[in-house]
């Protein structure tokens, strides 16, 4: 109404615009029966409350599995949060190249109970005097000879990583059992050099 009336001759019509052309999937659509059949699981669904427990009991006892599988092959991603880390990994690698008296504690306190109550009166005053607290003295001070030993170490070698608590964790393993050390040993007495 209030515009200008330009020239219609000189003016040019207007392209059609084309719509890109869409690329197929290079397969047909499936049928939806197709793809419910598909789709379709199993229902596993416990019946009952007994039957809930007894499958979340199965399928924690696999998880566990997989877990103590995953420690004892020394995977980090399975092993507990004490356990984790390359500082933890040199206090374990130190404290199993060697032989401690600490693993040896419980067979020593073993024999020393045994031979207190076979053995003559004599005998049996100096083990109950003598050793149990000379086993212990030496259990403790190398236990404390460990725990700066490893300390020093880590400190060395990761001084970016968090050493807090790696000498008490190093001096308790040392008193555990060889065989039931876990995560279980990597290296065997001896290997002193692969530290």
């Amino acid at each position: 109404m209030f515009r200008r009336r330009t020239d219609t001759a000189t003016e040019e019509p207007p392209q059609p615009v084309e719509p890109p052309k869409a690329e197929g999937k290079g397969r047909p659509t499936p049928k939806r029966r197709e793809a419910e059949k598909r789709n379709r699981q199993p229902i596993t669904a416990p019946r009952t409350r007994k039957e809930a427990y007894r499958q979340a009991r199965e399928r924690q006892a696999t998880d566990r599995k997989k877990s103590r599988e995953g420690v004892a092959r020394g995977d980090q991603r399975h092993m507990l949060k004490r356990d984790k880390g390359p500082v933890r990994q040199l206090a374990r690698d130190f404290v199993d190249s060697r032989r401690t008296f600490g693993e040896f504690f419980m067979y020593l306190t073993i024999l020393i109970v045994v031979a207190s109550m076979v053995a003559p009166l004599a005998v049996r005053v100096y083990l109950q005097t003598f050793g149990l607290p000379v086993m212990l003295v030496v259990i403790i001070g190398e236990s404390v000879w460990i725990a700066n030993r490893v300390k020093k170490m880590s400190h060395e070698r990761f001084p970016d990583e968090s050493t807090q608590g790696v000498g008490i964790y190093a001096a308790t393993r040392s008193m555990q059992i060889r065989r039931l050390r876990m995560p279980q040993a990597r290296l065997k007495p001896g290997q002193k050099a692969e530290v």
